[in-house]
């Protein structure tokens, strides 16, 4: 399969504090999607690129450990993630995810043990995890 590549853009103008930003992606999904220093670094409302790794990596995580339930014949009726990142003092430091799912024939101690297994897998994990902490809760629901 040849690769697959995804194209996003992201503009800042004026200074750190006053300035602002627009994100886009070539999807269209996000076009000219303001950010601001406020929406990074003092929880005001509106997005900003650590709340898009959240988004990203809860995604992957979901589609990946329905992929990995999947080949161990447990097709899930659905997968939930929630992930939480954390960016402290200028620096994201850890990542939690909090995984629900309803499996059939899965008890709850192989459903986490099993997203443990997951998350390994997990493309978006694999790039974040060097030098950041992952966490998983993982729970039928």
């Amino acid at each position: 399969m040849p690769p697959i590549k995804r194209t996003a853009t992201g503009r800042w103008t004026g200074d750190l504090k006053t300035g602002n930003g627009k994100i886009g992606s070539t999807s269209g999904v996000l076009s000219e999607t303001p950010f601001t220093f406020a929406t990074r670094f003092e929880n005001a409302a509106g997005t900003n690129p650590e709340e898009l790794i959240a988004a990203a990596h809860a995604a992957c995580f979901s589609m990946a450990f329905s992929n990995f339930l999947s080949k161990k014949g447990h097709v899930p009726d659905e997968i939930s993630t929630e992930a939480t990142i954390t960016l402290e003092d200028g620096s994201i430091n850890a990542m939690h995810l909090k995984t629900r799912g309803k499996v059939a024939g899965v008890d709850a101690a192989t459903f986490k043990e099993w997203a443990e297994e997951a998350e390994k897998g997990c493309p978006v994990s694999k790039l974040l995890r060097p030098g950041l902490s992952i966490s998983l809760d993982a729970e039928l629901a």
